[in-house]
């Protein structure tokens, strides 16, 4: 299973899967962390990428400290489908 990275340089969470980059876009600023889009190439939907993705970077983030505003609809759909996340929302 591949491995989700923080580039902080390009304001996103990444995935690399079957040589196909998945990826969770963000805006920082201090301690809120704003989901703007979630990307899954269409060569690895349906596997569960997005939601491996997501659920990594709510875990970053949660060990982060920082506060959660899911404007991207992916990012806002699970974590209403998953309620152990919720406690980041602002």
């Amino acid at each position: 299973m591949s491995e989700v990275n923080d580039n902080r340089a390009e304001h996103r969470y990444e995935l690399v899967e079957d040589s196909e980059m998945a990826f969770a876009a963000y805006e920082l600023a201090g301690d809120t962390i704003t989901f703007t889009h979630t990307i899954v190439p269409e060569a690895i939907g349906g596997r569960g990428v997005g939601s491996r993705l997501v659920a990594a970077a709510l875990a970053n983030v949660r060990q982060r400290g920082l506060k959660v505003v899911p404007r991207c609809a992916f990012v806002a759909a699970y974590v209403a489908k998953h309620p152990e996340w919720r406690e980041l929302l602002v």
